[in-house]
């Protein structure tokens, strides 16, 4: 006899509430929490199916290549909602790549999330440092190995599963809707005119993510705070051509030489950045909030074994928590000119160009530090090269509260599946909706991530853990319940 999933379901709970939720005496059925986590794990091998059928898809926002892509990521994800039980599922179009829509809403009184996530992931280059193929996912000791595991396919589709859980086991207790966009990994730039043009579509009371990560599965922690981010692109010119470097070299000013010195010149020994302005609106924690900060824990010495490094370095005066999550930062994140193929060719290039990215801390403004970053960067050009500056995008830094409603329900979801607190923390990472939320909806923003900082995003060999996969449905789930209180 053939059942159809409508009713497999109504079967299901059918023996749930006569046999399957009891626990060992028959007087004592289980709970919520027990039904959850048993739906999880009957349903974890369809979950991790669907979710490697999405990873196989390589939306790759950044390269035009991939549009097809990255629309059929989407449709994937339009009909991952309808089947979990979403209503006025739609795919939104925008100047770029479409955003996902989806709500349920059963009760206007109750409380509303609005679940943000992305669906494009960072390129996978370069593809040869890559163990196995980055859009093929592979399972090994216990982690998913695939571009957008965790970033963020991996975590956006917890809330999905989630979602269905709680539907199939008539466990939603607030308004839900999903707002899932393509363009994260480009700057967002068409979501904030989706955001200014749809503001009662996402009316709600908070803004649920998880695109962050975890001190570790020991520790778990929520995000706080995130970096803005200000990313340019700079274009050095010398001589009209490619010369001969026997011929001309050392009367022509050489444009990689250039762009090296001037690079350089933009830490001084102290490692502080020495564009004019750059820390004026700097906010600086008080010694009790570096303190509160620093209890966190960290090994150095693990840090520096998981990185293969000898020993760190950044802004002299602070400590590597600080460094990554209250510290504004200058680096390059690409360079080229030149020669680069296989053997030797002595040229003199006539252009070098690099790709510097600045990540920005509460009070700085990504317009302003973009500015800055022109004049300086075209001041500091000798007569002998011409520059071009690009500036690509931004987003803003972000605080979130920690006496909110929201987070005390995170705070109390992570207690009740962990057994144990969350520490809050502060995220070297950037997510420009979390400050357009705040502006255009007024709402603030619970970061509930279950990465690590080991899972090696926007690097070769990205994964992610089963284990926080599944926990993190579960915490999201007891999210919902104790929002809803």
């Amino acid at each position: 006899m053939k059942i159809d999933a409508g009713s497999e379901t109504c079967l299901h709970n059918l023996l749930y509430s006569l046999y399957g939720n009891y626990k060992k005496s028959i007087f004592e059925p289980l709970s919520a929490n027990e039904m959850t986590h048993s739906y999880i794990q009957t349903h974890q091998d369809r979950f991790l199916a669907e979710l490697f059928d999405l990873l196989r898809i390589p939306s790759v926002s950044a390269d035009s290549k991939h549009k097809p892509d990255v629309r059929k990521a989407a449709e994937y994800v339009i009909q991952k909602l309808k089947d979990a039980g979403a209503d006025k599922v739609e795919l939104c179009e925008t100047k770029g790549h479409p955003i996902v829509y989806g709500e349920k809403m059963i009760d206007p009184s109750k409380p509303t999330v609005l679940v943000y996530g992305h669906y494009d992931v960072q390129p996978a280059d370069p593809l040869n440092l890559w163990d196995s193929p980055a859009f093929e996912p592979v399972v090994k000791d216990g982690k998913i190995y695939a571009r957008g595991s965790c970033d963020d396919k991996g975590q956006m589709y917890m809330h999905i599963k989630a979602f269905e859980a709680m539907m199939k086991l008539n466990q939603l207790s607030c308004n839900v809707k999903f707002m899932i966009e393509g363009e994260e990994e480009v700057g967002s730039d068409n979501l904030g005119t989706f955001v200014k043009e749809n503001k009662a579509k996402l009316k709600a009371d908070v803004i649920l993510i998880s695109d962050t990560s975890l001190i570790s599965l020991d520790t778990p922690s929520i995000t706080v705070g995130l970096r803005g981010l200000s990313y340019m692109e700079v274009e050095v010119t010398g001589p009209n051509r490619d010369l001969h470097s026997g011929v001309y070299g050392g009367a022509v000013a050489n444009p990689i030489n250039v762009l090296s010195e001037m690079i350089a010149s933009m830490h001084d020994k102290n490692g502080r950045i020495t564009i004019p302005g750059f820390y004026d609106k700097v906010a600086e924690l008080t010694a009790e909030e570096r303190k509160a900060l620093n209890k966190a824990p960290f090994n150095l010495d693990e840090y520096k074994k998981e990185l293969a490094i000898d020993d760190v370095k950044g802004e002299v005066g602070y400590t590597t928590l600080e460094r990554t999550g209250t510290r504004p930062t200058l680096d390059v994140n690409g360079i080229w000119g030149g020669y680069t193929g296989e053997g030797a060719k002595t040229v003199l290039p006539s252009k070098a160009s690099a790709k510097i990215s600045m990540r920005l801390v509460p009070n700085q403004n990504s317009t302003e530090i973009t500015d800055l970053f022109t004049k300086h960067f075209q001041s500091i050009a000798p007569k002998s090269v011409k520059v071009k500056v690009t500036a690509h995008h931004g987003g803003e830094p972000a605080v979130t509260p920690t006496n909110s409603k929201a987070f005390h329900a995170a705070s109390s979801a992570f207690e009740e599946v962990w057994g144990k607190a969350p520490i809050p923390t502060r995220d070297g990472g950037s997510i420009p909706i979390v400050s357009l939320f705040k502006k255009e909806l007024g709402l603030d923003t619970v970061l509930m991530g279950f990465g690590l900082d080991s899972d090696a995003i926007h690097s070769p060999n990205e994964h992610y853990g089963i284990k926080n996969f599944l926990i993190g449905i579960e915490t999201i789930v007891a999210f919902y319940k104790h929002y809803s209180k």
